[in-house]
């Protein structure tokens, strides 16, 4: 599995603190808006805005937030005018990584992800740099204590997923992007919640690293994700879990 998605798994463990569910909220708001924007205010006929809007109720976000932000999406309420871009670069250990980013003012955020990189061992590059490196997939994650192997290919291969994958403590489910929501209703009917779900951008090969690199890898990450504009970072890191719980608990 990759880092970024271990990393994930781990810290949805953790209880989140009311700043943490503050920029979830906001983050979530911003892809709401988008998602509206881009393909119209109908979660029927657009996926995107569908799973934004059920990743908003899983954080228990009110629906009269849910509300105006779609509104603002279609136009029907005013508000800032975001713009979307990735932006790719190299973390620590020739680490790839793409950074997606909704923004109000494209000029402050390339200069502040291009600081944030630089200060913890990383750094931008151009684009197609590293986007070669990833495919777009659905991505789902669900604890093993949840569901067997058995009855987890039975659910998700039926479904159209191309893939289970075992890493440790969590099944790994991969599907074309168009099966992401026929994969998770149909875990959803079979009374499996999973820790994480997303279209993300799935490395095809990691990189592996321990010690110091794990740390500042990780530290990277961290500084990215907690970025007012960025909304998801993807990575080709791989470290053991042990580690990673390891650090997460410091």
């Amino acid at each position: 599995m990759s880092g970024h998605s271990k990393w994930a798994t781990i810290k949805h463990k953790k209880a989140a603190t009311d700043a943490k569910r503050g920029r979830v909220f906001t983050k979530l708001i911003r892809e709401i808006t988008i998602a509206a924007r881009v393909g119209g205010g109908d979660p029927d006929s657009n996926p995107r805005l569908r799973s934004a809007i059920l990743a908003a109720k899983n954080e228990n976000m009110p629906n009269d937030n849910i509300e105006r932000a779609l509104q603002r999406g279609t136009g029907q309420l005013e508000g800032e005018q975001y713009d979307e871009v990735n932006f790719e670069g190299y973390g620590p250990g020739g680490v790839g990584m793409i950074v997606q980013v909704v923004t109000t003012n494209r000029n402050r955020v390339v200069s502040e992800i291009r600081h944030l990189m630089g200060r913890h061992g990383g750094n931008m590059a151009e684009a197609g740099a590293v986007g070669w490196m990833f495919s777009r997939k659905a991505q789902i994650v669900v604890p093993k204590e949840l569901a067997s192997e058995d009855k987890m290919l039975s659910i998700v291969l039926d479904a159209g997923a191309d893939d289970l994958r075992d890493d440790g403590s969590a099944w790994e489910v991969i599907a074309p992007p168009e099966a992401f929501e026929p994969v998770r209703e149909a875990l959803s009917k079979a009374g499996v919640t999973p820790a994480t779900a997303e279209i993300a951008w799935v490395p095809q090969n990691y990189v592996k690293l321990s010690g110091s690199a794990a740390q500042q890898m990780l530290r990277l990450f961290e500084a990215l994700e907690e970025h007012d504009d960025v909304q998801h970072v993807y990575a080709n890191f791989d470290i053991d879990e042990k580690e990673l719980a390891a650090i997460a608990a410091e």
